[in-house]
């Protein structure tokens, strides 16, 4: 099975038409899909603009003709399950089914409690995740029904449309709660950026969900170039083994060294900002050896 390759873009930093120029040089590069963040201000970088994930996800698609939509991940507590289950089905109509449900129980702590969002404790954050996954499928199958949970409560209630065929659901994490989460919901299980090295502890907790890693890659172009690459990259995101800075060839190594591991999909974050010469050269060297 060949691996496939989504770009990963923060809507931050950027404008939207940046993002769109972006999304197009992914496309025609080869990348399968396109995944932002979700947080209500950008992490480390107050300073900065951030666009709401689902109306980018929604602009991008509109853009776009085969690029899967996605993200890494929602942070569930933001959106009730009744109104995020209605934006998914609405992108997934509006894309003919380009979008896949990322969801994670949030990893910003401040900004839980900067914006007042609950509730903040783990345990209730995660369990609120799982009722959000329970109260998706039901509405998603398009039947009424009920539900008592803990934190939903519902009554007679019904949606249409349903999805067009299946919305994959992302599941990002790796605590305990979580994996059983995975191995319930999940289509893929994504190991963030700061977690990788935890990938064979944890891959048979995933159950039948397929892999795949998030990592921040620095292309390298030219030998002339390694060094003041490399250096920038550490010096942006200071995240250790998180980081692959490589050329073309060396990437192709890792990429394909960590496909044998069980690794389906790889979501690729570029230090550059995912310059568009980076990613036309990225796929010619990289995503096309695999396609070969």
């Amino acid at each position: 099975m060949t691996p496939e390759f989504h770009l990963y873009l923060p809507q931050m930093r950027l404008s939207l038409d940046a993002m769109v120029e972006r999304a197009w040089a992914a496309e025609a590069a080869g990348f399968v899909g396109m995944a932002g963040m979700d947080h209500l201000a950008p992490p480390l970088a107050l300073d900065q603009p951030m666009y709401e994930a689902l109306t980018g996800a929604t602009w991008l698609a509109a853009h776009t003709e085969r690029l899967v939509q996605g993200q890494l991940v929602l942070c569930d507590a933001f959106r009730h399950p009744a109104m995020l289950a209605k934006q998914a089905v609405t992108i997934d109509h509006a894309s003919g089914g380009r979008f896949e449900l990322g969801l994670g129980w949030g990893s910003v702590v401040d900004e839980f409690r900067a914006f007042g969002v609950q509730p903040i404790a783990p345990r209730e954050r995660v369990e609120r995740m799982a009722e959000t996954l329970d109260v998706l499928r039901l509405l998603w199958a398009g039947e009424t029904f009920d539900y008592d949970g803990e934190f939903f409560h519902v009554e007679g209630a019904r949606q249409q449309p349903v999805p067009l065929t299946r919305i994959p659901i992302v599941i990002g994490g790796a605590g305990k709660r979580t994996m059983e989460l995975v191995a319930e919901h999940a289509d893929w299980w994504n190991l963030q950026i700061d977690k990788v090295g935890r990938l064979d502890e944890l891959r048979a907790s995933a159950g039948n969900a397929r892999v795949s890693t998030q990592q921040m890659v620095a292309y390298v172009p030219s030998e002339s170039e390694r060094e003041k690459i490399t250096e920038t990259a550490r010096r942006r995101f200071p995240w250790g083994e998180g980081l692959v800075v490589g050329s073309g060839r060396e990437l192709v190594d890792y990429y394909a060294a960590t496909h044998e591991r069980g690794v389906d999909r790889f979501y690729v974050w570029f230090a550059d900002f995912a310059a568009p010469a980076t990613l036309e050269a990225f796929g010619a060297e990289v995503i096309s050896a695999f396609a070969r």
